[in-house]
């Protein structure tokens, strides 16, 4: 009986699920993204933000309680160094789950999990330079001009201008 068991079993024994869960968020940490099923993602979620909140605070003790779950060196030194520094102000909340459809083959349902912080396409404040200016085109001027080096005319702009003067 599972009466008040609240935690996902992914069809997997304890020590299977935690190598899945630390494997799967070492690959978040490096990535800052990945795709999975919404079942495992959901559970990556309850297992990762607590990891995120502990990496907060950059003590010994803190590093190496995040090592005894990730058991990687190279993610728990990307998790303090790159991660936590983008979401010291943040209280909680550190990923977003999209979901994506379902799969294929199985037809399970699959999403897209990853740190919220490092998604520029929903931040407010965007990295100089990678605003993209954009420019009107109308339909008027023709290929062939612009191949022989001509401007194309406008002929309701010049119009314009008459009817302004007048």
């Amino acid at each position: 009986m599972r009466h008040g068991n609240k935690n996902n079993a992914l069809g997997r024994k304890k020590a299977h699920r935690g190598a899945l869960l630390s494997n799967m968020a070492i690959s978040l940490i490096e990535h800052k993204r990945i795709e999975t099923t919404l079942a495992k993602a959901r559970a990556l979620r309850r297992y990762v933000e607590p990891l995120i909140t502990k990496s907060k605070e950059d003590s010994t003790h803190s590093r190496r309680v995040v090592f005894s779950e990730l058991q990687n060196k190279e993610a728990t030194a990307a998790l303090f160094r790159d991660v936590a520094p983008k979401v010291g102000e943040r209280p909680g909340g550190y990923t977003r789950i999209i979901k994506l459809g379902n799969r294929l083959g199985d037809a399970a349902e699959m999403a897209m999990i990853e740190l919220v912080d490092f998604n520029t396409t929903y931040t407010k404040e965007k990295a100089a330079g990678t605003e993209v200016k954009k420019t009107r085109r109308s339909r008027r001027g023709s290929g062939a001009a612009k191949a022989e080096g001509k401007a194309p005319e406008a002929p309701a702009a010049e119009g314009g201008e008459e009817a302004k003067a007048e």
